[in-house]
């Protein structure tokens, strides 16, 4: 079921475990289905996760564009303190590279592991365009204009077999952009909570140096992101200043201008979806737009939503389209894209010839597909971001002590939060308790099936009372089988320590890790982890990986 593959990693090796992407829990059937094609799975993206095609013809800016473009970007990676390696790639990008874009929301820390996973397949998939001799820059957009605060101000970390989640006050700052806010004094508090997890060192250091009082959570985040990729040159960008909202009015303009063409345009993808089987990820209600306002004076950020007579609403407030269209040509800034409309804006401003993304990004793409083509006049291919696991070496001495994988633990978590603890009890029983367990079980199946076969000859109704009668017998079975493995546990208690570490460090909340877990637990265990993922995240493996680190 799981090949199992030991590439050379740099300085040392990892050893893999490839399982099917499915693997995973909740995943939408519209991911899983364009994830397993090797074909585009039309109309809804362009390209398959496979392509390769998109390498070959970057999108055409003009020279005006990519200067105001690269002298915007060179100045907030100045801001973030990037390294040489990020100037030389935005000097790749000013002479006409294009880019790999990925992006994520500015979170307390660097929020979960998946962030690193974001960054780690734009990096790769920018090396191989570039070794193909296509030349591409990778590049981290900043989520910053977000507004969701409690997504943002708090991060998860294992702390022996329990979590804690460490989490900034954030009162009065709520409805507000989570990029422009300060993290004030608060954070050294959070700070000492998380070097008390973490211990002392590089992770502890890098948080520290980021992290600061007067940094806001865009440019903390952006410059933790810079410092751990500053050998690979990523390039990050905060477009929510008035220079970047001013490079993309057009698009910005044209969701306000070609309003009800574009509602009618996500209501048909909406009803083609569903025709297939889907269903949308984005709900597009009747009055519902592509648009926020900021508050000139409260600064929060209000979803502008169109009304019967063609004007538009935002909190109490009214306004015609030409009030806001002299609103974007002023103060570009106010005005910013919603979920769906916010990768065509991204797309208005970058060369972007491929976008990484996890499954509900991109099934968002099979929405905002129908903006592209109504906008741009093209569609970015996108492609799923390295999705993976990590093991460390405790973790991995205990799967290999009681002969488990992943998918048993994430199937255990999922079942029962006692189901796990009840298999390694079963597995840690005396030889011989359990072959006489396996003797009556086998025993009880095949005389069951055989004397239910033998009924349902004689009679259909008392085939099927029997059928209920021996589902009866079978429970009891693994009742018995429950009860040795308890009796177990309640011997070795250990056993329920190592279940409960296993489901923290693999599974944690009923989750993946990739989801929960802070991205510093995973540095602070392994300085070398940014290259790593850069040579995991090729397509050797196209599900999910177990990697131990």
């Amino acid at each position: 079921m799981h090949e199992k593959l030991k590439p050379v990693i740099g300085e040392g090796s990892a050893i893999t475990e490839c399982c099917p992407i499915s693997t995973l829990p909740r995943l939408s059937r519209l991911f899983l289905d364009f994830a397993g094609r090797r074909e585009p799975l039309a109309p809804f993206y362009s390209a398959s996760a496979y392509s390769t095609a998109w390498m070959t013809a970057p999108p055409v800016l003009s020279g005006a564009h990519r200067d105001a473009l690269c002298a915007l970007l060179e100045k907030g990676n100045r801001a973030a303190r990037a390294g040489n390696a990020t100037f030389e790639n935005l000097a790749r990008l000013r002479q006409g590279a294009g880019a790999v874009v990925t992006g994520q929301q500015v979170t307390l820390f660097g929020g979960p592991l998946l962030t690193l996973l974001k960054a780690a397949t734009a990096i790769r998939k920018a090396q191989d365009a570039t070794l193909a001799g296509h030349p591409h820059v990778p590049v981290f957009w900043l989520a910053s204009e977000d507004h969701d605060l409690a997504e943002a101000d708090h991060i998860v970390l294992p702390s022996g077999s329990d979590l804690r989640t460490l989490r900034l006050a954030s009162e009065g700052r709520r409805g507000v952009p989570v990029g422009g806010a300060p993290l004030g004094a608060g954070i050294r508090e959070v700070l000492d909570q998380a070097s008390a997890i973490l211990g002392a060192g590089a992770s502890s250091d890098r948080l520290a140096a980021c992290y600061r009082p007067d940094a806001t959570f865009a440019q903390a985040f952006a410059e933790w992101l810079a410092a751990i990729f500053a050998e690979q040159g990523l390039i990050v960008i905060d477009a929510s200043s008035r220079g970047f909202h001013a490079l993309g009015r057009s698009t910005l303009l044209a969701a306000l201008t070609r309003a009800n063409e574009f509602h009618s345009a996500l209501e048909e993808r909406n009803n083609a979806l569903q025709e297939a089987g889907y269903h949308a990820q984005v709900l597009t209600p009747p009055q519902s737009s592509l648009l926020f306002l900021l508050d000139s004076a409260s600064g929060s950020r209000l979803s502008l939503k169109r009304t019967a007579d063609g004007a538009w609403q935002a909190g109490r407030q009214s306004y015609s389209t030409a009030e806001l269209a002299a609103i974007l040509e002023a103060e570009p800034e106010r005005i910013s894209p919603n979920a769906l409309l916010r990768p065509v804006f991204q797309d208005t401003l970058l060369p972007t010839s491929l976008y990484i993304g996890g499954p509900s990004e991109i099934a968002y793409f099979a929405q905002s597909q129908a903006l592209y083509e109504r906008i741009l006049g093209r569609t970015t291919p996108v492609q799923p971001r390295l999705s993976a696991t990590l093991v460390e070496p405790e973790i991995a001495g205990l799967l290999t002590e009681y002969g488990l994988a992943l998918p048993e633990i994430i199937e255990s978590g999922l079942e029962d939060p006692q189901a796990l603890a009840q298999r390694l009890g079963a597995r840690a029983m005396p030889v011989e308790t359990k072959r006489r367990l396996a003797a009556a079980g086998n025993a009880l199946d095949a005389e069951l099936a055989s004397l239910t076969a033998h009924l349902h000859t004689l009679n259909d109704s008392l085939g099927r009372a029997s059928d209920v009668a021996a589902s009866k017998m079978l429970y009891q079975m693994n009742r018995m089988r429950r009860l040795a493995a308890n009796f177990e546990l309640s011997r070795s208690q250990h056993l329920v320590r190592h279940a409960q570490t296993l489901q923290t460090h693999l599974f944690p909340e009923r989750q993946p890790q990739e989801r929960i877990l802070g991205a510093e637990w995973f540095l602070s265990r392994c300085a070398s982890l940014p290259a790593l993922l850069v040579e995991q995240a090729g397509q050797q493996c196209p599900g999910h990986k177990a990697i131990w680190i």
